[in-house]
């Protein structure tokens, strides 16, 4: 008979949380699942706390609705089946803007994260070079090739589309600078449209004909009463046993499967598993995999060269301030601002505005290389937001009556062109020498809930293959 399977998932972040909800879901009856998480806090950066006696979202405050592939995202599907469909809520107002020659100016319609489909729209606020994006009789990218957002861009737009509105955009989500960033990666809809399209506005423009979207249709969701709903309902769904403060440090192979070593050095746990999930960043997976026999060294030395930005999260709770109607606004680099991005959370995202006429702004400060802006107090960086928010919005902001800083050190991952392959050549030689032990999350396949909640769930279904196929 059958033992019933025993599966280790390290790493308690929406990837794992989501692998374990689809483990539950395709297993046979009696599956031991058990996942891993080294801080006393599930979700990773999904986290909903409070602030001046409001909820507000310390890290991750929405998803995408739509698969850039076209039908509804990973994300709404896990909301779907977690049963909160109903609890999804969408963006009051959705118009942003780009700090830019000292005021704000709305971001231009037509673009896909920035890159414009039409010239004339963006003219505004970033002038394309005179000759922009001729015809030269081939696609713009080779089969199977990539390059960075920044090279293409600037090849076929020039220098301020590139700086004014690419680079602002993708700082927003990567916390990185186009000029470094796989557009394979960041931007894949793009890449398969510029493999095929002879110029960057003709390959925008298929992207985005490739996954209509109805008028009025939303872009963002997020869930009332905060993110970490998400998180709890997925942690009951799956169903298995949570450890939390609960760092994995060795995995080695046994001749049945897996040996977890858990705990503190001193008083070590080791527990045996038929398969394991990897759901942490590249650089703590690469020190597990480093144990692994048979396993070529270059494929553990690509996983551990995965770089990453730190980013500060302040939110302030302001009194009465006067703010323009708009869901936030991001900044250029080429501002020369510590700010990067904010977001007027009681403005956006109407269910949360406030009957005590307080506004919760939140800032996001930090981009890749820039650390050291970072390498301050609390009280510091708040002071340094406000004046810079001051300073964009035109009019003096009054004192916060409270504030929150979340610092999240190595966050957010650097896709450099070729990520992608890279990427695919560990998971084969994983799948060659050991197909019990699988790669998940942002480290590997791109940022956003949605990216992370099908990357969890695509490796668990890697899993239940391997040890001999659903229930």
């Amino acid at each position: 008979m059958r033992q019933p399977w025993r599966v280790a998932i390290v790493g308690g972040g929406i990837t794992g949380l989501a692998a374990a909800v689809r483990l539950a879901d395709r297993t046979p009856a009696g599956t031991e699942v058990t996942v891993y998480e080294q801080s006393g806090v599930l979700g990773g950066k999904l986290r909903t706390g409070e602030l001046a006696g409001g909820p507000v979202e310390f890290g991750a405050e929405s998803f995408l609705m739509r698969d850039p592939a076209g039908g509804e995202s990973a994300a709404v599907a896990l909301v779907r089946r977690l049963g909160l469909a109903g609890d999804i809520v969408h963006p009051s107002v959705g118009q942003a803007a780009l700090a830019v020659d000292g005021g704000l100016r709305p971001i231009p319609g037509g673009t896909l994260v920035g890159v414009p489909g039409d010239l004339a729209k963006v003219a505004a606020v970033a002038e394309p070079a005179a000759d922009a994006d001729r015809d030269e009789g081939r696609p713009l990218l080779a089969p199977g090739a990539d390059v960075s957002v920044g090279a293409l861009v600037r090849a076929r737009f020039g220098d301020a589309v590139a700086d004014r509105l690419v680079d602002p955009m993708l700082g927003g989500v990567y916390a990185g600078r186009a000029d470094d960033l796989s557009l394979a990666t960041t931007m894949p809809a793009l890449a398969r449209a510029a493999r095929v399209e002879h110029t960057l506005v003709g390959a925008v423009r298929a992207a985005q004909a490739a996954a209509p979207r109805a008028p009025g249709e939303p872009v963002f969701g997020t869930l009332a009463g905060g993110l970490s709903r998400l998180v709890e309902a997925a942690a009951a769904a799956g169903g298995a046993t949570i450890r939390r403060d609960a760092a994995v440090r060795e995995l080695t192979r046994t001749a049945t499967g897996w040996r977890l070593t858990v705990g503190p050095t001193r008083d070590p746990e080791l527990v045996d598993a038929d398969a394991v999930l990897l759901a942490v960043p590249a650089r703590p997976a690469a020190r597990l995999l480093a144990g692994v026999a048979d396993l070529a060294p270059e494929a553990v030395a690509t996983v551990g060269a995965l770089d990453y930005a730190s980013v500060a999260l302040v939110t302030l709770a302001l009194p009465h301030p006067e703010l323009p109607a708009l869901s936030g606004f991001l900044v250029p680099a080429t501002e020369g601002l510590l700010v990067k991005a904010s977001t007027f959370f009681t403005t956006k995202w109407g269910h949360l505005a406030r009957p005590d006429g307080l506004a919760l702004v939140r800032v996001s400060v930090g981009r890749y290389g820039e650390e050291a802006s970072l390498q301050v107090t609390d009280e510091d960086l708040v002071e340094a937001v406000h004046r810079e928010l001051s300073k964009v919005l035109g009019t003096p902001l009054p004192a916060p009556v409270a504030s929150h800083v979340q610092r999240w050190g190595g966050a957010l991952p650097q896709y450099t062109p070729g990520h992608l392959d890279r990427v695919a050549a560990v998971r084969a030689a994983l799948r060659g020498a050991h197909p019990t032990l699988a790669l998940a999350g942002a480290g590997y396949d791109g940022v956003g809930i949605p990216v992370c909640v099908r990357s969890g769930e695509t490796a668990a279904e890697e899993i239940i293959t391997a040890l001999g196929g659903s229930a």
